[in-house]
């Protein structure tokens, strides 16, 4: 009997419920009076919503994370975002690994289905790489971090660049510098492309690093051009995002230009690192260098769209992806040329990624529509910065028009089971459409024509 129970939790399940059994252990310890700055036990529902917002890498947060938690809290709001950057699936195996325990084909299962791979094998090693690969950048990061805060804050400094570094990779957007997130370092080179590149490794995904690698390390053996020696998963993920990051920041360099309030009083370079930083940390990174209250209406609209894209698949950003978004893009203009095949980089599309990838975004659009209109039904705020808080919700952002810690109880419900379905929802619905066979019948049913569009 026991058995028939056990079999009956898919890896689907088992990855909801692990990340849920995370945020409930986080939030029991954040409650504590320990986890507490002044002593005093955070009220619960704050606990969990950074429980939340932690595992689900998002960043939005109702207290302030420099200020609201001790050093064993903001330990605590770390290991969570570790956790959630990297999946729990990915550390337990990481543990078992270590421990030398044998993977078994349940275990390789899990890893499949948590990074959404195509292949059973290699999966061990796979997992290594992406440990090791994960606390070397992270290691670096926090290194090249030292050199600014080590000397503006003495020994704090290695910790604040520690917490900075993993919170960056895992595109977490949490920090403990100041109560406005990186505005203050808004204009120091270092702190810009140091953020920047973290963030761009870790959205662009595992899959890319190893594939960039490979080619780098063939290339003048096969006198390859590195692009072309790349998989089309690579090719698309590198360009969908360097062209974002691209048409971003002269988006935000344009409308930002002239605004009082953001950018006017710069110096054009000043402006130029200004809008590519807001460009690369609205794909779901949440640090902010400008208020985001502040942008003009066009910037906001720009940084909706951004954020609702996000990084790339098998990576540490969230949103519905880059490749996503490209073969939605590309089946559209195969329609509308009259194409039956979808085509990109010169290869095909199957028409099951091309299914995935319409589930994907409706499933994400229902969720931030649904979330949309019920925190406008419990919230007096206008209506974009309740939409930029539930696009950053949904897509796992962090960034805020000032809203999140004005919420009351039920908008921070609401934001709370946002972050969680926006965090495991459409990933979810993209394994199950590799876990769940149709059975096969010889029973068709009939075909009737309809309109569309």
């Amino acid at each position: 009997m026991k058995k028939k129970l056990y079999f009956k939790f898919s890896t689907t399940h088992i990855i909801l419920l692990s990340f849920l059994l995370v945020i409930l252990l986080g939030s029991i310890l954040l409650a504590l009076p320990v986890s507490s700055a002044s002593g005093v036990a955070i009220p619960y529902i704050d606990a969990l919503f950074t429980a939340t917002t932690a595992t689900c890498v998002t960043g939005l947060v109702t207290v302030s994370t420099v200020s609201a938690w001790s050093v064993f809290g903001q330990v605590v709001i770390l290991i969570l975002v570790q956790i959630g950057g990297l999946g729990v699936i990915t550390i337990m195996s990481g543990l078992m690994i270590s421990l030398h325990k044998r993977i078994g084909i349940g275990d390789r299962m899990l890893i499949q289905d948590a990074f959404n791979l195509n292949t059973l094998s290699g999966l061990v090693k796979f997992i290594k790489k992406v440990l090791v690969g994960t606390f070397v950048v992270e290691g670096i990061g926090a290194i090249l971090y030292m050199s600014v805060f080590v000397p503006e804050y003495g020994v704090k400094g290695i910790w604040i660049s520690v917490f900075n570094s993993v919170s960056a990779f895992c595109n977490a957007g949490m920090d403990i510098i100041s109560e406005d997130s990186l505005c203050k370092y808004a204009l120091n080179p270092i702190i810009n492309v140091v953020t920047s590149i973290l963030i761009i490794l870790g959205g662009i995904g595992y899959i890319v690093w190893w594939d960039v690698i490979r080619v780098l390390k063939n290339i003048k053996n096969q006198k390859l051009k590195c692009f072309y020696g790349l998989t089309l998963h690579s090719k698309i993920a590198l360009s969908i995002t360097g062209f974002l990051i691209l048409a971003g920041a002269v988006a935000f360099f344009i409308f930002e230009y002239n605004n009082p309030l953001t950018m006017k009083e710069y110096s054009v370079f000043d402006k130029v690192q200004m809008s590519l930083f807001q460009s690369v940390t609205t794909r779901t990174a949440g640090f902010a260098t400008i208020p985001q209250q502040n942008l003009t209406n066009a910037s906001a609209m720009v940084s909706l769209l951004m954020m609702f894209i996000g990084g790339s698949p098998v990576g540490t950003a969230g949103g519905v992806k880059t490749v996503t978004i490209a073969v939605l893009i590309a089946s559209a203009f195969c329609t509308i040329r009259n194409k039956d095949e979808v085509v990109l980089f010169q290869r095909t599309i199957s028409k099951q990624a091309v299914s995935k990838a319409v589930a994907v975004v409706s499933m994400s659009f229902l969720i931030m529509f649904t979330s949309t209109i019920l925190l406008a039904a419990v919230t007096n705020a206008s209506a974009l910065d309740i939409m930029y808080e539930t696009v950053s919700a949904t897509a796992t952002v962090g960034l805020t028009r000032n809203l999140t810690p004005v919420l009351n109880l039920w908008g921070k419900i609401v934001i709370i089971i946002t972050m969680y379905l926006g965090r495991v929802g459409p990933i979810s619905l993209a394994i199950a459409f590799n876990t769940k066979k149709e059975s096969k019948t010889m029973i068709k049913n009939p075909i009737e024509e309809i309109s569309v569009g």
